[in-house]
């Protein structure tokens, strides 16, 4: 059921890195995000799949984890993604993407999400690093990179509480806590036919 497919599918920071992702599994992931809409049906995304150690520790390099966890620098050895999704923008095909990387970035991870894996979408990204460091071309513009592999941290859903902070937080167990707002404080108007 797809409700149930969007609660479980949440930013997942920490995975088994032993747990190979093979790179049928991502190109099926990218067919996925191929097939979703694109504005004008541009389609101007493109694709960088690694699920290569060493690809890997030069994406991860490039990548900052998680704003709200001052204290934590990103997954540690062991815990790092099996594979990346590196998304980028065509300009040769559109200047801007519009909300293209955002819709196959969410299909993709929902496609994760229905096979036991788990990522997460990072911005954060020193993008002239990585654009060296994978010989990436200058129309191709860098907008995502997602993160994937077999999770190792529990998630769990909160309702923002009555100090309205939506700040992610983690437990002394390790147990990731993301506050989202309720449904009745999101609706602005609803008009019904009734």
């Amino acid at each position: 059921m797809i409700a149930e497919l969007v609660k479980e599918n949440r930013s997942c920071r920490r995975f088994y890195e032993d747990q190979a992702v093979k790179p049928e599994t991502l190109k099926e992931f990218v067919n996925l995000a191929r097939l979703s809409a694109s504005g004008a049906n541009l389609q101007p995304l493109k694709y960088i799949l690694s699920c290569d150690a060493r690809k890997n520790a030069e994406i991860f390099s490039c990548l900052a984890w998680a704003g709200y966890l001052k204290d934590w620098p990103g997954p540690e050895e062991g815990e790092r993604p099996a594979a990346y999704i590196v998304v980028l923008g065509d300009t040769s095909i559109s200047e801007s993407a519009g909300c293209d990387h955002g819709i196959a970035s969410q299909t993709i991870l929902l496609g994760a999400r229905e096979k036991g894996l788990a990522g997460c979408m990072l911005g954060s990204i020193d993008r002239k690093t990585l654009r060296d460091s994978l010989n990436i071309p200058s129309q191709l513009k860098i907008l995502l990179v997602l993160a994937i592999g077999k999770p190792k941290e529990e998630v769990v859903l909160e309702t923002v509480g009555s100090d309205n902070s939506i700040r992610y937080w983690r437990d002394n167990e390790g147990v990731h806590h993301v506050p989202k707002r309720k449904l009745e404080d999101i609706i602005v108007a609803e008009h019904s036919g009734d």
